[in-house]
């Protein structure tokens, strides 16, 4: 039972900094643009769509 007076604390503790830790990604902006991230791993070295797009054009021609 000794343990318990250890181990509450310590709960609370850790289940604050998780909370802190999200609400400081909310109010930096770190999900803001989900589509953009999800769409940069298709990209070439980070180009634009349009760059990518007119270079493949460019090589076909």
């Amino acid at each position: 039972m000794n343990i318990l007076i250890v181990l509450i604390p310590v709960s609370v503790c850790l289940g604050a900094a998780g909370l802190a830790a999200c609400l400081w990604t909310l109010r930096n902006g770190q999900y803001d643009d989900l589509e953009g991230d999800a769409a940069r791993i298709l990209l070439e070295n980070g180009e634009p769509s349009g760059e990518a797009h007119q270079r493949d054009t460019e090589k076909a021609a």
